[in-house]
């Protein structure tokens, strides 16, 4: 049996980096046989080690044991709980992270207009390697962004030969519109996702809090997603239709393929944290466990503070609501 999660050290857990990076599984049964899990279906019966994978991506039709997600936990392998063809995220569990820093760094940086726009700037400035992206407004980076996309196409387009006339997609249904580019777009795009949402919280940030994405609980993980597609799906989607090749499965295992051949999981391991905390940059080594005082300082939790308690110190108490606003009073209240 695996060591729960808080008896396990550093040592003890697979570098993220190093992990398989995402399994995608749909109408099987999910259970665990000592540390592998076990993935069953009416053809055959798969065991997979939890250590090795950075992300499951369960779908329809799975159903899934305590035991075996007590394992992925241990593992500290993300587990996504996803719509039909891996195209929407629903829910997911916990990553390898046991540490708020780099989370409380990310909630700093994006409260802070000067600093966020700091950290949009450095995305922006990674799609534009080599290029002086200094005197720009963010208006005019999206612009940027929006013309290097569209002739992104038209070339990929004319390699391969294969038609191309927009990006047709219809949120929350991916495959409901769009030719068979466009399909392979949404379901690569998809994985891609998964991914840097595996990563992200794997490594303890936030994938709600973005920078130039807003209003999603999965805005980060769209922030860095966009810093790979250039790269990886925009090509993917074109070459497998030249092939042939339309299915969500398609895209799913080529880009996997390519994730692993190109090291793309320390790539965006990397990336993330000289986003959140460039070279010269100082996090706490562990949390501080403590109270948040008054003057944005912390004082030591773990102690009754009402020694120190005199009636001229300010607290703000927050009384009962009156006894009619309580509702009815049940036998397991206190």
């Amino acid at each position: 049996m695996a060591e729960p999660w808080w008896r396990t050290g550093p040592q003890d857990v697979h570098r993220l980096e190093d992990r398989v990076s995402s399994l995608y599984v749909e109408r099987c049964h999910i259970d665990r046989d000592d540390n592998a899990i076990v993935l069953v279906n009416k053809a055959r019966i798969v065991h997979v080690p939890a250590a090795y994978l950075a992300v499951l991506l369960i779908g329809p039709g799975s159903r899934i044991t305590h035991a075996a997600v007590a394992l992925l936990a241990d593992s500290a392998t993300s587990v996504c709980w996803v719509g039909e063809q891996g195209v929407r995220l629903y829910a997911s569990g916990l990553g390898t992270a046991r540490g708020s820093q780099l989370q409380l760094r990310q909630a700093w940086l994006v409260t802070r207009p000067k600093e966020r726009v700091a950290v949009a700037r450095r995305m922006y400035d990674l799609r534009f390697p080599g290029e002086d992206t200094t005197t720009l407004t963010l208006q005019q980076l999206r612009g940027r962004e929006g013309t290097r996309v569209r002739k992104l196409y038209a070339q990929h387009s004319e390699r391969t030969g294969v038609p191309w006339t927009k990006r047709d997609y219809k949120a929350g249904d991916a495959f409901a519109t769009g030719d068979d580019v466009n399909r392979l777009l949404s379901a690569a795009n998809s994985a891609l996702y998964g991914i840097c949402h595996a990563v992200i919280t794997g490594i303890g940030a936030s994938p709600a809090l973005g920078f130039v994405h807003t209003g999603s609980a999965l805005s980060f993980v769209l922030d860095i997603a966009d810093l790979y597609k250039a790269e990886f799906t925009i090509p993917l989607a074109f070459d497998l239709a030249a092939k042939g090749l339309t299915t969500e499965r398609d895209a799913r295992t080529a880009l996997r393929d390519a994730v692993v051949q190109h090291k793309l999981l320390p790539r965006i391991v990397t990336d993330v944290k000289q986003l959140l905390v460039p070279d010269g940059t100082d996090l706490p080594e562990k949390d501080l466990h403590g109270l948040w005082d008054e003057g944005n300082t912390v004082v030591s939790g773990g102690r009754n503070w009402s020694d120190s308690f005199t009636p001229d110190h300010h607290v703000d108490v927050i009384p009962p609501p009156p006894e009619e606003e309580r509702g009815p009073r049940r036998e397991t209240d206190a």
